[in-house]
């Protein structure tokens, strides 16, 4: 299928259904998922997986400009005005749905249930920690979403991977061992993740501070609206070849403008005019990639892995925002809003299908039945905790 004629069905496929979903009051995010469900290869057929599948330079750019919004979020006044407060949620948030779900799933591997595989309980544990910051972006700013919730919710997911990703590295080499029967060293264990977060961020600040300094020579709009995209690829390519996390070398380029850059108002103001359709597409396309079949394999496992990981950053989440003396609001229904999974948790478990044979395939099963429940409620979820909040509207 012509590349052009499958982003145009894609798009309306996306628009169409945002128009119906107004009437139930649903998110744009949910409507352009099932959009891009029913106009997938799953469902009506009407693009192809490959066609799909041919558009992941896409994904990946959406994925660098949600990064990049989250990250222009941390201005120093404002970080200075929260203090530590996001850094102690983050780590209760995350590592509490690592905990629950390792414990929850391993229990039953004790237990002798069938379908329960230890490396591969492990491993689920570590996944469970990542949450889709794009879904979340995307909410806060379709509802002018503004408060104390909001407020904490960019930071918490902002930092959500980085905890996320340190697990997975540990975990995925404790489940390697475990597999093979190899002793986990510190190095793989510890240094490696620890290295390529570390690598990740200095590369973000030395893009930043070139974007930063570039952008004083250019004035008009358009000119820094291209310096800001090429930057942004620049730093998604680098990642690629030297197998860094683009998701925080590139947050880490938003926040390093945002404090840095004289122009940064005028600068993310004409990034945040020209994603909308580029969020659009990631929305719909991550639909029209949702396989329904994976649905009737994933058994209890998935089940558990579900319900569980929602409850560790529910608990989580209330935990460390009673401990650091967060708003109340902030305490009820910041975990309600940590619910969305996609792009770094799919990532994750496709490299668990290269280095678990035999456990990765239903790892990756479990991750995309789990995605597709996420992003299907977890919008929805968020917008409802948000109102409750009292927030919604706030920013108009």
């Amino acid at each position: 299928m012509n590349p052009l004629l499958t982003l145009s069905l894609l798009i309306a496929a996306g628009l169409l259904v945002s128009r119906l979903a107004r009437l139930a009051r649903l998110p744009n995010v949910t409507a352009f998922l099932v959009g891009g469900l029913l106009a997938g290869p799953y469902v009506s057929g009407l693009v192809s997986a490959e066609a799909a599948a041919s558009l992941d330079v896409l994904t990946q750019a959406a994925l660098g400009f949600i990064s990049f919004s989250i990250g222009a979020e941390f201005r120093a006044s404002y970080l200075k005005r929260i203090g530590t407060k996001p850094l102690v949620i983050t780590a209760f948030e995350a590592l509490g749905a690592v905990v629950l779900v390792d414990a929850a799933l391993i229990s039953l591997w004790a237990l002798g249930v069938p379908g329960f595989d230890l490396p591969m309980c492990v491993a689920l544990g570590a996944i469970a920690a990542a949450t889709a910051p794009a879904a979340t972006l995307m909410v806060i700013r379709q509802y002018k979403a503004k408060g104390p919730v909001s407020e904490m919710l960019l930071p918490v997911v902002a930092m959500d991977d980085a905890v996320g990703l340190v697990a997975f590295a540990v975990s995925m080499n404790i489940a390697q061992a475990l597999q093979s029967g190899a002793p986990a060293t510190v190095t793989s264990m510890l240094l490696s993740p620890l290295a390529e977060i570390g690598g990740s961020l200095v590369l973000g600040v030395a893009l930043g501070a070139a974007l930063s300094l570039c952008a004083r020579f250019f004035h008009s709009r358009g000119n820094r609206l291209a310096l800001t995209i090429a930057a942004v690829f620049l730093a998604l390519a680098l990642c690629d070849q030297w197998g860094l996390s683009n998701l925080l070398c590139v947050m880490m380029i938003g926040a390093v403008v945002t404090n840095l850059c004289p122009c940064a108002s005028t600068l993310i103001e004409q990034t945040d005019r020209f994603t909308p359709p580029l969020f659009l597409l990631f929305f719909v396309i991550s639909g029209a990639e949702l396989n329904l079949g994976v649905l009737p394999s994933v058994g209890l496992v998935g089940a558990v892995y579900v319900v569980v990981r929602v409850l560790g950053k529910w608990l989580g989440a209330m935990a460390g925002s009673r401990l650091v003396n967060a708003h109340p609001n902030v305490q009820k229904y910041l975990g309600l809003t940590l619910i969305p999974q996609a792009g770094v948790a799919i990532g994750m478990a496709q490299l668990a299908v290269a280095r678990l044979p035999g456990a990765g395939s239903r790892i990756q099963a479990i991750v995309l039945a789990g995605t597709l429940i996420y992003e299907l409620v977890g919008p929805v979820v968020t917008k409802a905790a948000l109102s409750r909040a009292g927030e919604i509207g706030k920013g108009v």
